[in-house]
């Protein structure tokens, strides 16, 4: 019987050691790729970036070309996630301009229809329907605050959405794209958003990932759930 129960515990401790050096070959490989594919995205898409600001420049004229807010990223830490602006200078005050429009956002999950909300300006409905308003977030990856696949970061409000699933959430770095952007993204909202999310954290690894990135431009080429 000790001997049963020695190879017992022995087997368990090779397993969780297989499991734990699996898990550090999967973080070292995902952060190599992070780093090379933001590096490559960022040379890439550099010229459509410059576009972008000089048409900031040239219809915008007011405000920041890069929106900043504050996101929850792995183990809870807060970090900036960049993005073109979209909205106007003052769009806070034109939504609550309008009691009735106001009221229909925050019964709606804080969200409204692209063509019902006075704060997408027209470049920004443009940069947003092609998701090219994301595109600053390469420097986000590069800079260690997100993975170019992974759960996408949250405000901290929408936090309580996860309820006790909120540390597994947070277990993992977000991502630029993962598997709420393929599978619907603005379409898919809570509490089937919270399962989608889950679900990669669950069954994260490489090939997952790569599998997502692919379908991630095919969602992009169809513009699936981007408003």
């Amino acid at each position: 019987m000790p001997s049963t129960k020695m190879e017992t515990i022995n087997n368990k401790t090779t397993i969780s050691r297989a499991k734990s050096e699996s898990s550090k070959l999967y973080a070292f490989s995902k952060r190599t790729i992070d780093i090379a594919g933001s590096i490559i995205g960022i040379l890439l898409t550099a010229p459509i970036m410059v576009v972008i600001l000089l048409a900031f420049l040239t219809e915008e004229k007011k405000g920041s070309v890069l929106f900043k807010q504050v996101r929850a990223g792995k183990n809870g830490e807060r970090f900036h996630i960049y993005k073109f602006r979209s909205m106007a200078v003052d769009a806070e005050e034109r939504l609550k301009s309008d009691k009735a429009l106001y009221k229909k956002y925050v019964e709606n999950n804080y969200k409204l229809e692209p063509s019902d909300d006075p704060r997408i300006t027209k470049l920004g409905a443009f940069l947003r329907k092609t998701s090219l308003d994301e595109l600053p977030q390469l420097f986000n990856v590069l800079k260690g605050d997100m993975s170019l696949v992974g759960p996408r970061p949250v405000v901290e409000k929408e936090l309580v959405e996860y309820g006790n699933r909120v540390d597994k959430f947070l277990s993992v770095k977000p991502g630029v794209t993962g598997y709420w952007q393929v599978s619907g993204r603005s379409d898919v909202v809570y509490p089937e958003r919270v399962d989608v999310e889950l679900y990669y954290v669950d069954n994260q690894s490489l090939i997952l990932d790569i599998k997502l990135l692919v379908l991630t431009v095919w969602t992009v080429l169809i513009r699936k759930g981007a408003y």
